[in-house]
């Protein structure tokens, strides 16, 4: 994630953060997304969390930078394999400044939706714009509004099972709160361990239509080349689960 609160325990609490790829491990977006830098010699994943995609970059050759604000995240990363030729950042993606430009900049996992507010998501585009090389793209995702995706999780719909490497079997599940006026959605992560312990945390994710973040967009001085409404590269309709720009300065 890219600017979750400082008191976001999923991904400050290390206990929290050592459950997250669980989760959000390899998917369809840090798979596209990889494909993405087989093209680059250099990327900057915005948002990196535990490292995953930005290892796995380097791996294959880029030249390759993750920024975080979660040093609990970034521990994951830099032990993963492949983690040793990335250079790490702790830092927040709406005001860090590298001064260099990247291939292809990225943010998975729905990083955006952690932007709450119209100044934290031009902020965030600026990012890109001032990182981008003269032929650069980028890429994000964030959740189609239109989806309402928030009505499955509530905890009878999430409640699931995740196996831990070291506490087995746990219980999880998930609860929700959406406030229409902002677009922003407070959900809990809950996970029940064998112990009995329960480790939650309360997070916050902001959904903005696509019309709106089209303007933000083009106001950041981007142009986006095809909006896409899933990982497999299908356009976007107001029908779509997704809203992907992929473009470039």
């Amino acid at each position: 994630m890219t600017a979750p609160s400082s008191s976001d325990a999923l991904y400050h609490d290390p206990r929290l953060a050592d459950f997250y790829d669980l989760d959000n491990g390899w998917g369809v977006d840090t798979r596209a997304c990889l494909d993405l830098a087989r093209e680059a010699g250099s990327v900057l994943d915005l948002g990196c969390g535990t490292g995953l995609l930005a290892a796995a970059c380097a791996e294959r050759g880029a030249r390759v930078v993750g920024v975080d604000p979660a040093s609990a995240m970034l521990a994951i990363a830099r032990l993963r394999p492949g983690g040793d030729r990335v250079t790490w950042v702790e830092g927040d993606g709406r005001t860090i400044r590298l001064d260099r430009g990247f291939d292809l900049i990225v943010m998975t996992g729905h990083a955006f939706q952690c932007l709450l507010t119209d100044a934290d998501q031009r902020a965030m585009l600026d990012t890109i714009a001032a990182h981008l090389a003269p032929q650069g793209r980028f890429i994000f995702d964030s959740r189609n509004p239109s989806g309402q995706e928030w009505l499955e999780w509530g905890p009878e719909d999430s409640r699931r099972s995740v196996e831990h490497a070291r506490h087995g079997k746990v219980e999880s599940w998930n609860d929700y709160a959406y406030d229409a006026a902002t677009g922003i959605v407070t959900y809990g992560t809950y996970y029940r361990l064998g112990s009995g312990e329960l480790l939650a945390a309360k997070s916050q994710i902001r959904f903005t239509p696509q019309d709106h973040l089209a303007k933000l967009i083009a106001a950041a001085g981007l142009k986006v080349d095809q909006w896409r409404g899933d990982w497999q590269g299908t356009d976007y309709t107001p029908e779509s689960k997704e809203i992907i720009p992929l473009g470039r300065r």
